[in-house]
């Protein structure tokens, strides 16, 4: 995190509260809000008006915990995964109202003997990729770069997947391979338990998008700008075309050299999170050759979508990252006048605790879980260029979003705040570009593709 962040290693999140639109109970059920096909088949849904489902869902708040610590020193990252520890999310509410029975809550430990937030069917849904999901992704492979080791890994994404009923992805079936900076399979880096909770749920987010792809999760051994930016560099030595970086840092004047030597990788999609600490630049998102990926709240309407967003914000240091990056280049596709330099973000997802993802992890905690941060909104996005299918070969696939501006192919997200700015777009969403939420979230896999 930037170095204006609280300073402890573990910080809880102030009450969240969200609110949606009144929602037809139809449109509810279309919109995947189950948790899985044998656990709806189970639950014959109460009859319920719309405004009492709109009632409940506006009830959804949660605290939160950042799951890595909250500041790193210079030259190092933290992870941008916020896990939830208590309240009840979105996904919690309108299950209660559409059962007809008070919701749950979060229990202390935080962990749940069942999912606690939107699974795959609701963010293939949300984003409009529930066929590409099912029939694309074959032979891609999405690269996961982070620190440390999470020695249930494996395990835990098997579960998560059987929960789900996703096609197996394993070792032994050549689906699924972890390996150090180097490259091996054997000499792994020590393990985190903060770090292992940011593996899992990065792992679960190209799950649910893209169940077809294959995944390679590349461990470094510290989270030092330097080593993660080693473990980039191995995923694509072993053909990875999709890179997901769901970590950050503070800026400083070394970015443009750390462009250079981890990320500029033409033919590769390579997406970063924005961060979590609400209006502000970080590094990698900054560099100009990443997609940087902000973060949205989001929430179920009455619209033929089905859903609806906006930017992510809790506090004035809790939300999307954003802004004017103070030393990288501006890339040639970039065109918005108020910043001469790099402009954070491109593109955006879901992010927000309160509207969190579900996630199996057992390492730093012990079952299901739900978490939040752009760390969950920057695999999605490099899961989503994995549907669109392989970027062309001398291409830098942050381009691509930019080709499709203001067409059908995003979802323009025009409301919400992550701060105060001088420049109004820098920090607060409107019709078109701007800094939280950059052209808006995917419609399909179009706006991704480099055709």
């Amino acid at each position: 995190m930037r170095t204006s962040t609280p300073d402890s290693p573990h910080i809880s999140g102030r009450w969240r509260r969200f609110g949606s639109a009144a929602a037809a109970t139809a449109a509810l059920l279309a919109a995947g809000l189950t948790t899985a096909a044998h656990a709806e088949a189970a639950t014959t849904p109460h009859k319920v008006s719309a405004k009492a489902i709109a009632a409940q869902v506006a009830k959804a708040h949660v605290r939160y915990e950042k799951a890595c610590a909250a500041t790193p020193k210079k030259g190092y990252a933290a992870c941008n995964a916020l896990r939830v520890t208590g309240g009840t999310t979105a996904f919690m509410e309108k299950q209660a109202a559409l059962k007809g029975v008070a919701p749950k809550t979060v229990s202390p430990n935080a962990s749940s003997a069942s999912p606690t937030g939107y699974g795959p069917s609701d963010i293939q849904s949300a984003y409009g990729l529930t066929d590409a999901a099912s029939s694309n992704g074959s032979g891609e492979t999405v690269a996961i770069v982070d620190a440390y080791d999470d020695p249930n890994a494996a395990a835990d994404l098997a579960t998560y997947r059987s929960y789900y009923g996703l096609p197996s992805c394993t070792t032994s079936n050549g689906c699924f391979k972890k390996v150090s900076q180097t490259g091996s399979t054997t000499s792994l880096p020590s393990a985190d338990s903060g770090w292992a909770g940011e593996e899992s749920l990065d792992l679960d987010m190209v799950s649910a998008t893209c169940p077809n792809c294959n995944i390679l999760l590349v461990e470094a051994k510290s989270a030092s700008d330097a080593n993660l930016g080693t473990a980039v560099n191995e995923a694509v030595k072993l053909g990875a075309k999709f890179v997901s970086n769901s970590y950050g840092g503070s800026e400083s004047s070394s970015d443009t050299s750390y462009d250079t030597s981890y990320y500029k990788h033409p033919g590769v999609a390579i997406t970063a999170s924005a961060g979590d600490s609400a209006y502000g630049a970080e590094y990698p998102a900054a560099s100009q050759y990443v997609t940087a990926v902000g973060g949205t709240s989001l929430s179920t309407d009455s619209s033929s979508r089905g859903w609806t967003e906006s930017v992510w914000n809790t506090s004035s240091t809790e939300g999307t990252g954003s802004g004017c990056s103070a030393y990288d280049p501006k890339p040639s596709w970039q065109t918005d006048s108020g910043c001469s330099t790099r402009m954070i973000g491109d593109v955006s997802a879901v992010a927000d605790p309160a509207t969190g993802v579900s996630v199996y992890d057992t390492y730093q905690a012990s079952g299901w879980n739900t978490y939040g941060g752009t760390s969950a909104s920057s695999p999605i996005i490099a899961s989503v260029y994995a549907l669109a299918g392989t970027p062309g070969s001398s291409d830098y696939p942050a381009q691509y979003p930019y080709n499709a501006a203001g067409t059908s192919a995003l979802n323009d997200v025009t409301s919400g705040s992550n701060g105060t700015c001088d420049t109004d777009y820098f920090c607060n969403a409107g019709t078109g570009y701007d800094g939280p939420t950059g052209w808006g979230t995917p419609e399909g896999t179009s706006a991704f593709s480099a055709s």
